[in-house]
């Protein structure tokens, strides 16, 4: 029979199932992806925000994945690898500290979306209206684009777990590697049927908008390159495009798995590494598909290297 703990301030994480002999090859493995995850992110804001060449529009819109990136990871990866090195029953997590972690884990993945939105609409001016770019993307639109991306995640995701925090609890297992809204409904003995319905309407309205718009403005920008003649220009839009859609592919794949696990608590291992990558991986590649097709970026970090092999 289950035991039952109600409204309890202290949780316990279920962690990562691994074997003793893996422990510590996982934990090296996890923590130089974490590394340099935090490093690469790090520097591409870094160099954007200290280099006035790349103060555009296209450059300051994609600062919104970097930072996300970081503030999405740093909540719970290393959190992660302690937990690792902990025996299971000590793997202990305070109620508001496992909130915070939801909430931060939900806005990361929202504004993942919205991020990319933006980024879109960025390139669909640029390839579509050249000649109006620089009058629409003017450094007012530039924020307004920002503060919409962050403002919408930020109140979706704050109505996700105000349903959540509403709820009594009557269990102390989070049984996942992380706290998430579905693990924190999961503790309570209530009727959850409108956490459900709001959390799958929640994921129904962000895909369809997102996909809607990536399908729309990538539509439009290859029809005007099956229009338009320059070679060039079809080259980069069609480089740039394809980098967007390549991890735009790999972050709602790993979300659309995760949210799909989560009804089967049998595949609750494969969860947990659908929840790794979709936030690890995307989170690597995003500084260095995008920063490595820009020249400007490429330019900066060859002459940045260049000038520290000079004083090494």
């Amino acid at each position: 029979m289950e035991n039952y703990t109600f409204n309890s301030f202290t949780l316990q994480l279920e962690g990562l199932n691994i074997s003793k002999d893996s422990i510590y090859p996982v934990f090296f493995l996890l923590s130089l992806f974490y590394l340099f995850l935090i490093l690469v992110n790090v520097g591409i804001v870094v160099l954007v925000f200290t280099d006035k060449s790349l103060h555009q529009p296209m450059y300051l819109l994609f600062c919104n994945l970097p930072v996300n990136d970081i503030l999405g990871n740093s909540i719970w990866v290393p959190r992660l690898l302690l937990d690792l090195l902990r025996p299971p029953s000590e793997r202990l997590i305070s109620y508001y500290e496992c909130v915070v972690q939801a909430f931060i884990t939900h806005m990361f993945g929202t504004t993942s979306h919205t991020a990319l939105m933006i980024m879109a609409f960025d390139r669909y001016v640029a390839i579509c209206k050249p000649l109006r770019y620089a009058a629409i993307m003017t450094n007012k639109m530039v924020i307004k684009l920002t503060v919409s991306a962050w403002g919408v995640a930020f109140v979706l995701v704050g109505i996700l777990l105000g349903l959540t925090v509403r709820l009594k609890r009557c269990r102390t297992l989070i049984s996942n590697s992380h706290c998430d809204n579905a693990s924190l409904f999961k503790l309570s003995c209530e009727d959850v049927f409108i956490n459900n319905v709001y959390g799958l309407t929640f994921t129904v309205v962000l895909y369809t908008a997102s996909i809607g718009s990536i399908v729309l403005t990538y539509t439009k920008i290859t029809v005007v390159c099956l229009n338009n003649k320059n070679r060039s220009l079809n080259s980069k839009a069609l480089k740039t495009c394809s980098t967007h859609l390549f991890v735009y592919l790999i972050m709602s794949v790993c979300g659309l798995l995760i949210v799909f696990l989560h009804r089967f608590p049998q595949y609750s291992d494969y969860r947990k590494l659908s929840t790794i990558v979709g936030h690890i991986i995307p989170g690597s590649l995003n500084p260095i598909i995008y920063g490595v097709q820009s020249q400007e970026i490429k330019r900066l970090m060859s002459k940045l290297l260049h000038s520290t092999k000079m004083f090494a």
